[in-house]
């Protein structure tokens, strides 16, 4: 016979388990992820894809932006914003002499750390999206977690800045499942990929402006959102040459908060 006092050590693990079987990310479901964000880029003014990822439909039925409308020759400028490299003052200064909105996805560590800069940004008319607190893998902490990373950089933003709304999420590292976009939009979220990107967020791989400019160069299309890393001196160096050859091509920028139509 099991005394009461077993009983109760017997119980006590029990709850122990549940609380932490709660903790616990939900596992995903097939299909769910996690995956790494990829695509297919644009070559040749062929529109990048997304089709042979896995993640397409997981993307579509929670609303994520990839492309935006590729009937229209339209750009959206993204930057990472995770820590700063010393050039982000020159990439607002010349987002200022061009006339270009820009949404800059920030970390706690860079609100912390940069405030000034956070505040410049809102001040010259750009969005403030969240890149979370810490910059976990979203993929494998709680929902309670995720909601507590987005809920932080939202306020410490809005207590900095005046800025209220924030409704743009670039999920950290690029990983997320189907549960990540899920908690996500609960929270009032649209998370934010990209169509144009390179190999540019490593400071010590840098190789010159030009390598920048005919890497975005060479993947534009209509529609394109073009994530940058604000680390890098390359990207710093080449934006103005990007924004003005972006123009002569026909291209408009655009804020994302006007992009209307998206496109998987």
């Amino acid at each position: 016979m099991i005394k009461r006092r077993e009983w109760i050590i017997i119980l006590a693990a029990l709850l122990i388990a549940s609380g932490l079987a709660f903790l616990r990310p939900a596992a995903a479901s097939p299909g769910g992820g996690p995956f790494h964000f990829g695509f297919k880029k644009s070559v040749g003014g062929n529109l990048p894809s997304i089709k042979e990822e896995g993640f397409q439909g997981v993307l579509q039925q929670h609303g994520a932006i990839f492309l935006g409308d590729t009937t229209q020759r339209e750009l959206y400028l993204t930057f990472d914003n995770g820590y700063e490299n010393g050039y982000t003052p020159g990439i607002l200064d010349v987002l200022k002499a061009k006339g270009v909105p820009a949404i800059f996805f920030v970390t706690g560590h860079y609100v912390k750390d940069k405030p000034e800069l956070v505040k410049r940004m809102v001040a010259e008319g750009h969005l403030i999206g969240n890149h979370s607190w810490s910059h976990p893998d979203m993929s494998v902490i709680s929902s309670g977690q995720i909601s507590t990373e987005l809920e932080k950089v939202k306020t410490a933003v809005a207590d900095l800045t005046g800025q209220k709304e924030m409704t743009f999420l670039r999920p950290p590292r690029g990983i997320f499942t189907d549960r990540v976009l899920a908690v996500s939009k609960e929270q009032g979220y649209t998370s934010v990929f990209w169509s144009v990107a390179y190999r540019d967020w490593e400071p010590s791989a840098q190789r010159g402006w030009k390598y920048a400019f005919d890497n975005v160069m060479a993947q534009l299309h209509p529609g394109a959102v073009i994530l940058l890393h604000s680390v890098s001196k390359d990207n710093a160096d080449a934006l103005g040459r990007i924004i003005d050859a972006a123009r002569e091509k026909g291209y408009t920028f655009k804020p994302l908060n006007e992009l209307a139509s998206k496109t998987y």
